[in-house]
């Protein structure tokens, strides 16, 4: 009796898992298709050469690596993608929580804010990149045109190398904002309004209620923003394409712009691999410490 029972409990233990990994498999096989062999053939290919007509690539080792070692260009993208993502990140973040903390109280035309906040993000890059690019336009943009008024000297913002990094960054800034924002304000509207209420009846003044209860509890939300901030540092490209193509004198050249003219402009597919490994690289390894490093340091309860 019970070895019948027992083999039944089996044979419907093994059914449950063949649909469970019939349910699986479309999922599994696009992931396996779209992500995971892209990514292997990727790191294959960054150890041959690039095929050229009739020949085929060869095995080089690490020949693209030394050659990367040795790019100054890709040095120069490596300093411009880290002084863009030192100020988009803390930037974004920031200001996406000071604008979450805002709109969640009861002010007037509350709805119309968090719409025009969230505006930016809707729109594709491409058409936000335009629009800063009329404001950056020498002689007629909408910026030159403010600085006349108060007298100030002319200035080509994504023509000079001092300050067309800076130009590029404020647009990212301005389309990363409110997408952020969006998670911080459903995490507020999550906290319990007895919170607030008891810091009323304590006189604690709203700084303090800010700084003790509400950013404490919103670390959760905070290490996903962060997390997808940092991936967006040096991921977000398409705005280089419309206002500056990387220079001047490649000053706004960023990783992934780089990546793009050594593979589709040079038609240097294995470089462009071997750049990717290491872009690849070093994002998990920023994600992997931000999720087992810093996630011990935040608190859900």
């Amino acid at each position: 009796m019970s070895a019948s029972f027992s083999s039944s409990s089996a044979a419907g233990s093994g059914q449950r898992s063949i649909h469970a990994w019939l349910l699986l498999l479309p999922a599994l096989v696009l992931l396996v298709t779209f992500t995971h062999w892209p990514a292997v053939a990727t790191f294959i290919d960054s150890f041959y050469s690039t095929p050229k007509g009739a020949r085929a690539a060869v095995w080089v080792g690490l020949e693209n690596y030394e050659t990367m070692a040795d790019d100054p260009v890709f040095w120069q993208a490596v300093r411009n993608n880290l002084w863009f993502a030192a100020a988009t990140i803390p930037a974004s973040i920031g200001l996406a929580l000071l604008m979450a903390v805002w709109v969640n109280e009861r002010i007037a035309g509350r709805t119309f804010i968090r719409m025009a906040y969230f505006t930016p993000t809707v729109l594709p890059m491409i058409a936000v990149a335009n629009i800063w690019l009329f404001f950056y336009t020498p002689q007629y943009g909408l910026l030159e045109q403010v600085t006349t008024a108060l007298g100030l000297p002319s200035h080509n913002w994504l023509g000079s190398p001092s300050t067309a990094l800076g130009a590029v960054t404020l647009v990212a800034v301005w389309k990363e904002a409110g997408f952020f924002m969006i998670f911080y304000l459903a995490a507020l509207q999550t906290l319990n309004p007895s919170l607030k209420e008891a810091a009323a009846i304590e006189g604690a003044s709203r700084w303090y209620f800010f700084r003790r209860v509400q950013w404490p509890l919103l670390m959760p939300t905070t290490l996903f923003v962060l997390v997808n901030a940092v991936i967006n540092a040096f991921r977000l490209v398409d705005h280089v394409f419309i206002l500056t193509r990387g220079g001047p004198d490649n000053a706004t050249t960023l990783l992934l712009y780089h990546l793009y003219e050594v593979g589709f402009k040079f038609w240097d597919t294995a470089y462009a691999a071997a750049i990717t490994v290491v872009l690849v690289v070093v994002l998990a390894s920023v994600a992997l410490f931000q999720f087992f490093v810093l996630d011990k340091k935040v608190h859900y309860k």
